[in-house]
């Protein structure tokens, strides 16, 4: 691969994994529930999950989606519902001193199994791949992964330090019931390019 053709990837992973999307609305209210320290776990398997995903993307699973059309549609209707379903736990989400007690972040193989329901690290490892190892070998596709691997992690952490810092303000249980409504409502909001497509 060429130093632009890198440069570029690198830019395309930055800009996609910094960008809002469910990892991120969702590391933002962990962020703010529980903290950047029990977050971590949670960020590690956004992180590690794209990356496995993306080499399993450029490694022929997206041929998958070419040989049985239907599962695409199977992996679309999965994606909504859970999608749908974190929002609503989200929206839910205990006071934060009640949540400390009694709720718990996202685990790091929750995290990383998330990614394989997730519509935007979907469309972000097949556009990678077709764009950047369109050959599909073994070395392209793992700079991809690599490229995604050094990016992805302090992109996603930037949502949840911004989380833990609105976590100031977020003191009373209806400021927090707000945020988190917001950040359900943001969640919902993400499947619109799924639902609607160009």
């Amino acid at each position: 691969m060429t130093f632009d053709l890198l440069a570029a990837l690198l830019l395309y992973a930055f800009v996609a994994s910094i960008t809002p999307g469910p990892n991120n609305l969702m590391l933002m209210a962990s962020g703010a529930n529980f903290g950047f320290r029990r977050t971590v776990p949670h960020m590690l398997g956004v992180a590690l999950g794209f990356v496995f995903l993306a080499l399993m993307v450029g490694l022929g699973l997206a041929g998958l989606f070419l040989a049985f059309p239907a599962s695409h549609t199977v992996l679309k209707a999965v994606s909504v519902a859970y999608l749908l379903w974190l929002a609503w736990k989200i929206a839910n989400a205990a006071p934060a001193r009640a949540e400390a007690a009694a709720g718990r972040p996202f685990a790091f193989l929750q995290a990383a199994a998330f990614q394989w329901v997730n519509p935007k690290a979907w469309a972000m490892a097949l556009t990678a791949v077709t764009a950047y190892a369109p050959d599909q070998s073994l070395a392209s596709v793992a700079v991809v992964a690599c490229a995604f691997g050094a990016v992805n992690l302090p992109s996603v952490g930037t949502w949840v330090v911004a989380g833990q810092q609105l976590a100031r303000l977020l003191t009373s249980p209806r400021r927090l019931a707000a945020f988190n409504w917001t950040m359900a409502a943001l969640l919902v909001g993400s499947l619109y390019p799924v639902l609607w497509p160009g």
